[in-house]
C-alpha cells in the first residue's frame, strides 16, 4: 500500500509540474491525476488506497485552514469584518436560490429536490480557494486592504450556510420538521459556537505548549490532533441535529489565537505546516480528481446543466458585488473577489452522492432515485466545470487586478 501511495503522490507531482510549466494551476495537475487514475479513467488506484484519500482529505484541509489562521491578525479581521461576514453568507443564498429557481424550471425536480441541489452547487471550495489565497498573500498581492484574507474569512463560513439549508431541505423531503426557523437559529449558533470553540482550543494549546517543552514538529502535531477531533466531533450526526457548527471557522480561530498571544510561535507553526501541505495538498487534489464520475453525466442533461450553473455563477458574482457594496475596495478588487468565489469542488464531492445514497438506504421515500442521479451529476459537473475556472481564473486575475505591496 505504501508503495501504491507513493507512486500516487510521484504522479500527482509529475501532473503538477506538467500544468505549472503550461502556465496552468499546479492543482488541475494533481486533480487530473485522480480522474485519469481513479474509477472514472483507468481505474487503477485499489479500493484501499480511495479510501486512504478520503479519510486523509479532511485531514489535509485542515492544514490549510490552521496556516489561513495563523496568517488572520486581529488588525486585519478588524479591517475587513464587515465586508468578510457578507461575504460568508450573501453569495451563497444568492446563488443557491436561483439554482433552486433554475433546477425546479428546467430540471422538472420537486421543490425539495431542487433546493438540495441549489444549495450542493452554492458551497464555495475551500480546498481550491484557502491555498490560492495565502500564495497571493504570500507574495502580496492585495495586501494593503487584505482582499486575499476576506476571501479566506468569507468562504471559511460560506459552506457551513450552505450545508446547512440542504440540511433543512433534506430533512423536510425526508419527513422532518426543521424550517426556516430552524435555518435562522442553526447558522448563527453554528458559526458563533464554531469560532467560540476554536479559539477555546487555541488558549489550551498555548497554556499547554508553554506548560511542556516541545519541538516545533511535535506541536504541529498536537495542534493537529486537536484540530482533527474537534472536526470529527463537529461532524458527528447526532452533534449536526443540534447545531451545525462552523468546524472549518473553528480551525481557523486556533490559528489567530495563537499569533494573537505568541507571534513567533505562529510563525513557526506555520512554517512547519507549509511543509506538511506540499503532501498533503496532492493527497486532497487527487481525491478530487477520484470523486469525479463521469459515468454519472448524462448526455441530456449536460446541456441544461451547464446553462443552470452559468446562471448560478452569474447570481453568485452579483451576491458578492452586494456583499462588498460600501467597502473601500475597488472595482478591479471587486471583481478579483467574484472570480475567486467560483470554485467548487469539495463540498460537491462530499455531497454529491448524499441525496441518492439517502433514497438507497430507505431515507427518503417521498425522493425518487432518478432525482438523486441527477443531483449527482449537476455535483460532478460543477467540479468539473467551476474547479478549472476558478483555479485558472485566480491565477491569473490576482497579480493583473491585485495590488501589490
Amino acid at each position: 500500500m505504501l508503495t501504491d501511495v507513493a507512486l500516487l503522490v510521484l504522479f500527482a507531482l509529475v501532473g503538477n509540474l506538467a500544468f505549472g510549466r503550461l502556465g496552468l494551476p499546479g492543482i488541475l495537475g494533481m486533480i487530473a491525476t485522480g480522474v485519469v487514475l481513479g474509477p472514472a479513467g483507468l481505474d487503477l488506484i485499489e479500493p484501499g488506497i480511495l479510501t486512504f484519500l478520503e479519510e486523509t482529505k479532511t485531514a489535509a484541509l485542515i492544514v490549510i485552514l490552521v496556516r489561513a489562521g495563523l496568517g488572520i491578525s486581529k488588525t486585519t479581521l478588524n479591517r475587513i469584518g464587515g465586508p468578510a461576514i457578507r461575504m460568508s453568507f450573501v453569495p451563497g443564498l444568492v446563488e443557491g436560490s436561483v439554482v433552486t429557481a433554475a433546477a425546479y424550471t428546467l430540471l422538472d425536480l420537486p421543490f425539495l429536490e431542487s433546493g438540495m441541489l441549489g444549495f450542493i452547487i452554492a458551497a464555495v471550495s475551500p480546498a481550491v480557494v484557502v491555498p490560492t489565497m495565502l500564495d497571493l498573500k504570500e507574495r502580496g498581492f492585495g495586501e494593503r486592504k487584505e482582499v486575499p484574507t476576506l476571501v479566506l474569512a468569507g468562504a471559511s463560513v460560506d459552506d457551513v450556510v450552505a450545508i446547512t439549508v440542504f440540511g433543512v431541505f433534506a430533512g423536510l423531503a425526508s419527513g422532518g420538521d426543521a424550517g426556516i426557523g430552524h435555518l435562522l437559529v442553526a447558522v448563527p449558533s453554528g458559526v458563533l459556537l464554531g469560532a467560540l470553540i476554536g479559539a477555546a482550543l487555541g488558549f489550551l494549546l498555548l497554556a499547554l505548549y508553554r506548560a511542556v517543552r516541545m519541538k516545533d514538529a511535535t506541536r504541529a502535531i498536537v495542534l493537529m490532533i486537536v484540530a482533527v477531533v474537534f472536526y470529527d466531533v463537529a461532524e458527528l450526526p447526532a452533534v449536526k441535529e443540534v447545531v451545525p457548527i462552523a468546524a472549518l471557522l473553528g480551525i481557523m480561530a486556533i490559528g489567530f489565537v495563537i499569533l494573537e498571544r505568541d507571534s513567533a510561535l505562529a510563525h513557526d507553526l506555520s512554517s512547519t505546516f507549509g511543509g506538511i501541505w506540499v503532501l498533503a495538498e496532492m493527497l486532497l487534489f487527487v481525491y478530487i480528481g477520484t470523486e469525479v464520475k463521469f459515468d454519472a453525466l448524462d448526455a441530456g442533461l449536460v446541456g441544461v446543466g451547464l446553462l443552470i450553473l452559468a446562471v448560478g455563477l452569474t447570481a453568485r458574482s452579483i451576491g458578492v458585488w452586494i456583499a462588498l457594496a460600501g467597502s473601500e475596495l475597488t472595482t478591479r478588487e471587486r471583481l478579483f473577489c467574484v472570480i475567486a468565489y467560483w470554485p467548487k469542488a469539495t463540498v460537491q464531492a462530499a455531497m454529491g452522492a448524499v441525496p441518492l445514497s439517502m433514497v438507497l438506504e430507505g431515507r427518503m421515500t417521498t425522493m425518487t432515485e432518478e432525482s438523486g442521479e441527477v443531483i449527482l451529476a449537476m455535483a460532478v459537473l460543477a467540479i468539473v466545470v467551476t474547479a478549472p475556472l476558478g483555479a485558472i481564473g485566480i491565477k491569473f486575475a490576482g497579480p493583473r487586478l491585485l495590488t501589490r505591496g
